[in-house]
């Protein structure tokens, strides 16, 4: 009997609903297999070689017998919502930049070119009047700078940080640690409706994850994912915005946290961090500097004049964190070298490349 066929998108929403299968072994299974559909068809010693153990193996021959790919995706198209997968253009360009990232990003409003120039703006549920005052005025003039302001809706510093970013006119994207049909807290479903008006709601759950508490520690790898910087506002020793902080570090992100009263435990985590390392957030302008916001609006403007082409994407491939000399280049590109040197200037002036010492270019 044939083996019934749907769109590919719907192999990937139907993988993703698969326990055990997380960014990695997906990631495995689609390089093995070539494509989502091929992987939720392939032969168990197939799944072996992707690298599958034996739960994630047997929670996918399961999940074979209970599920149909024609289903979910009928259910997806009905709840009115977007889905980016990994091998997508669409699929946000900063969060793809960071190791393992989620191979289905789902969205409730809309991600535009602009929200790569973004910041996150996290901290402590128990906000004093300090924090909230700070979180307020910080999205304010992030808002005003058409900087998007990421946050994870929680309530505290997350829930002033987008109201202030929708009050000042901008955009703001919260990510959920349930399906994004499913908001928590409840007390800031009006707030989510207005997110979905002025940004973007994300998940990388499937539709109908109920929101327990183990979901919310790997959402944080999104929030710091997202954005060019990470601002730690408010924070005890033992808040969840200090794994925030860690991720941001593991991506590269820039980490701010702003200094506090050494009296007031709320401001321990974010004191620490600053003792660590962090840059001390004074106010907006530091972040808006180290953002370099008119170089990055000049870069997105050029990128929507001049849509990239494949000789650039060639080059991309063969470039990384690590400095590659343009004679390299040539080489490995089979390009002639006015040809490489063309390309070069143009991904600079799109932000895709930076000049590291004489001739040597890395992946911005």
């Amino acid at each position: 009997m044939a083996v019934q066929s749907f769109p590919e998108k719907a192999y990937w929403i139907t993988l993703n609903k698969v326990n055990g299968i997380g960014a990695v072994r997906f990631a495995a299974l689609i390089e093995r297999c070539g494509s989502a559909e091929a992987a939720w068809n392939a032969p168990i010693r197939t799944l072996q070689e992707a690298g599958l153990d034996r739960r994630s193996l047997e929670n996918l021959l399961v999940a074979r017998r209970q599920l149909n790919p024609g289903d979910e995706w009928e259910r997806f198209q009905k709840s009115g919502f977007t889905a980016f997968t990994l091998d997508e253009a669409t699929y946000p360009a900063n969060l793809r930049q960071m190791d393992a990232p989620p191979p289905l990003l789902f969205v409730r409003g809309e991600i535009v070119d602009s929200d790569e120039l973004s910041v996150a703006l996290v901290g402590t549920r128990r906000a004093s009047s300090y924090g909230r005052e700070v979180a307020h005025t910080v999205a304010t003039d992030l808002a005003h700078a058409n900087v998007t302001v990421v946050s994870g809706l929680a309530l505290g510093i997350d829930t002033i940080a987008h109201r202030a970013a929708i009050d000042a006119g901008g955009r703001t994207i919260a990510v959920l640690g349930s399906g994004v049909d499913q908001i928590y807290p409840p007390q800031n479903h009006q707030l989510a409706l207005e997110i979905e008006r002025n940004g973007a709601l994300v998940s990388e759950y499937p539709l109908g994850t109920r929101p327990i508490a183990a979901n919310f520690p790997p959402r944080n790898r999104i929030i710091s994912g997202l954005s060019r910087s990470v601002a730690i506002i408010e924070a005890s020793q033992q808040s969840g915005a200090l794994i925030t902080a860690d991720f941001a570090l593991e991506q590269g992100r820039d980490l701010f946290a702003v200094p506090g009263s050494i009296l007031h435990p709320g401001s321990i985590g974010c004191n620490e961090l600053i003792r660590n390392g962090a840059i001390p957030l004074l106010s907006a302008r530091d972040l808006l500097e180290q953002l370099d916001v008119i170089r990055v609006a000049e870069q997105q403007a050029v990128r929507r004049t001049v849509p990239t082409d494949p000789f650039e994407a060639n080059l991309l491939s063969f470039l990384s964190i690590e400095p590659l000399h343009i004679d390299e280049l040539v080489r490995r590109s089979a390009m002639p070298a006015p040809q490489v040197t063309g390309l070069l200037a143009m991904m600079e002036l799109k932000g895709m490349v930076r000049q590291v010492g004489s001739m040597n270019y890395v992946k911005s």
